[in-house]
């Protein structure tokens, strides 16, 4: 759990000022080639052949103190170029030119270390308050160099510069299903969690969207006294307010992929009115800009041929040719301290903290996620008692005869499927119900996918294993199995390694799904032949060879091979009480299920091996998903 010290009221700076940057982008050219349609179960081609040019040849340069804004009519472009800059969302776009930071080409890697991207879909844990949300990203973005207070006391300033002083413990929740902060408040935060580490490079997309027009002004404010600090800032927004425009450095429009204009707000309304398009008085204008640059359904062949004069006017302009040749500077320019040697940019690994310190932060997340959900634990619990009452007074009291025996078999059997069904359910959506969350939060360089994969797989671990406890206590002796107090342990064994088996195979089919809905019609597929094969339905010495080592992938044959042993190993005498072939012993029982040469140490570790393989499996499949397109 994370500290709870207490932080002086005097001012302190705890973050350091990092390096000035300035990002230029030459010959930027991004395309899109559409996915083939599906139509039943057949695939046609799209209907648009080839590759979409969504951006031509964009070229720009932003430096330290400078507030560049990216504006344009819906289509323009304004995203994809800011994901182009920072190397996100690009997986599926062919991107051509060059991006360069202070005389060194842009990797994803080194750019994470130094920059900060306030994107415009909110994604949090709604089981987190605000102050434990900053927290926890001053934990893991802020430098080991920083003490725990001092990170503390960032996360208050931050609290403090952005007006969320009222809701810092309030829970965070999820909109539409649990009570939460408000969309301000919720974009303020978003806006707070990159602030944390004083970037030198900043890109926001959409800052003020969802923001009334005194909070949007607030949050420009915090960017531009970013700015005026020396550092760069980079966003996009559509049709901000008078107020709002006025504090923009420059400005970026876009049209249709093209630039219209870059460079100085009143350079931007000279160059329109050069070209016989004059701002109103009294006109925002933001707004005259966007009317300028939009295509209207109605007289879309003349706003086309208005935005391609506009665009090829620019592009032959003595300013263009200034922002060709900053750009070009800034390739080739040999700085005293390039970005080699910058803070953050020269370091190999884009984490701040040490993997310790990693694991501490997540972990301690994961546990408050699992134990502010006492609602859901009271249901499971609830739901397994139930279940194991339910199935403990009907098959309560066996006798050691020929029903019995069968009864048995069939309760021990009916102990691996519950356990399997309710484990699986249970984590089915733990990783692809968090994936985007997850991706954001790792290529920002904040943990590893081992440290997100080990934290999530062991603050579950402690419930489960109760859990499996309880059910194995409770139709254990109502049932009647063997008396012997070591097997009755080594049965609550086998049904937790059985458990483990079954969280680790839902991890799995949890990590190779993009959805919840996509893993819940995975599983029951992928479980049936794993219960086929576990020597219940069918008895595995009946089933052809090359279909045979499907059971050794399934812990239903596993646990039902050492539960089987467990209870019948030893046994002596099986009472003959009908008028067919009985059993006369534990060992014919066990002969008739086919697990005669069968041991329990083997039994047991081959549902470690399970364990281990599908966890393996599953942490190789989230590993995958985080390998990152190298578009440039």
């Amino acid at each position: 759990m994370a500290p709870t010290e207490t932080v002086s009221e005097t001012s302190l700076e705890v973050i350091d000022e990092p390096e000035a940057i300035t990002y230029s982008w030459n010959k930027i050219n991004v395309f899109y080639t559409p996915p083939a349609v599906s139509s039943g179960l057949f695939q046609k081609a799209s209907s648009q052949s080839g590759e979409i040019n969504i951006l031509k040849d964009v070229t720009g340069v932003c430096r330290p103190g400078e507030l560049l804004a990216i504006m344009g009519s819906s289509g323009a472009g304004k995203t994809t170029l800011l994901n182009v800059l920072n190397h996100r969302n690009t997986q599926n776009l062919r991107v051509t030119g060059d991006l360069f930071v202070n005389n060194e080409r842009v990797d994803p890697e080194s750019l994470t270390g130094c920059s900060a991207y306030v994107q415009q879909d909110d994604m949090f844990l709604g089981s987190l308050t605000v102050r434990e949300q900053l927290i926890f990203q001053a934990l893991l973005r802020m430098s080991s160099f920083y003490t725990y207070k001092e990170r503390v006391k960032r996360v208050d300033e931050v609290i403090l510069e952005l007006g969320l002083t009222k809701c810092q413990d309030t829970l965070i929740g999820v909109p539409g299903k649990t009570k939460s902060i408000s969309g301000g408040e919720m974009k303020r935060l978003s806006f707070g969690c990159e602030l944390l580490t004083n970037p030198a490079l900043l890109f926001c997309d959409e800052p003020t969207s969802g923001l009334d027009s005194f909070m949007a002004q607030n949050v420009v404010a915090v960017m531009k006294r970013m700015a005026e600090k020396g550092k760069t800032v980079i966003t996009t927004i559509h049709q901000p307010s008078s107020e709002v425009f006025g504090m923009f450095d420059r400005l970026l429009l876009m049209s249709e992929g093209r630039v219209a204009f870059l460079g100085e707000v009143d350079e931007a309304l000279a160059f329109f009115r050069g070209m016989s398009l004059p701002c109103p008085d009294k006109y925002n204008p933001s707004d005259f800009f966007i009317d300028q640059l939009s295509v209207e359904c109605n007289s879309g062949a003349y706003d086309r041929d208005r935005i391609k004069r506009i665009c090829d006017t620019f592009a032959g302009s003595k300013r263009f040719l200034e922002i060709q040749e900053a750009a070009k500077l800034n390739q080739e320019q040999d700085y005293e301290k390039s970005v080699s040697t910058t803070r953050g940019m020269g370091e190999k690994s884009p984490y701040k903290v040490s993997w310790r310190s990693q694991f501490s932060a997540v972990f301690w997340r994961a546990w408050l996620e699992v134990v502010r959900e006492p609602f859901i634990i009271r249901v499971r619990l609830f739901q397994l008692m139930a279940l194991a009452l339910l199935i403990g007074f009907i098959y309560m009291k066996q006798n050691l005869d020929q029903v019995g025996v069968h009864n048995i078999n069939g309760a021990l059997f009916l102990l691996i499927t519950n356990m399997t069904f309710q484990n699986c359910t249970a984590v089915i959506n733990t990783f692809c119900a968090q994936k985007h969350l997850f991706l954001r939060e790792h290529f920002n360089g904040m943990y590893r996918t081992d440290v997100y994969f080990l934290a999530k797989n062991l603050v579950e671990w402690p419930f489960f294993t109760a859990y499996s406890i309880m059910y194995t206590t409770i139709i254990y002796f109502l049932i009647g199995l063997n008396p012997d107090p070591e097997r009755f342990l080594m049965c609550v064994l086998i049904t937790v390694l059985i458990t483990w088996s079954a969280i680790s195979f839902g991890h799995f089919v949890s990590c190779i799904s993009n959805s919840v809905n996509m893993a819940l019609t995975l599983m029951g597929p992928l479980l049936m032949p794993l219960m086929l094969f576990g020597g219940f339905f069918l008895n595995t010495r009946s089933t052809p060879g090359y279909l045979q080592c499907l059971k050794y992938l399934s812990w239903f044959y596993y646990g039902n091979e050492a539960l089987i042993l467990n209870q019948w190993k030893g046994v002596t005498s099986i009472n003959c009480t009908v008028d067919e072939t009985c059993y006369a012993d534990g060992e014919a029982v066990i002969t008739r299920m086919g697990f005669e040469n069968s041991t329990l140490v083997g039994s047991l570790l081959g549902l470690a091996s399970l364990i281990v393989g599908f966890r393996v499996l599953a942490f190789l499949a989230l590993l995958l998903k985080t390998r990152r397109s190298k578009s440039h």
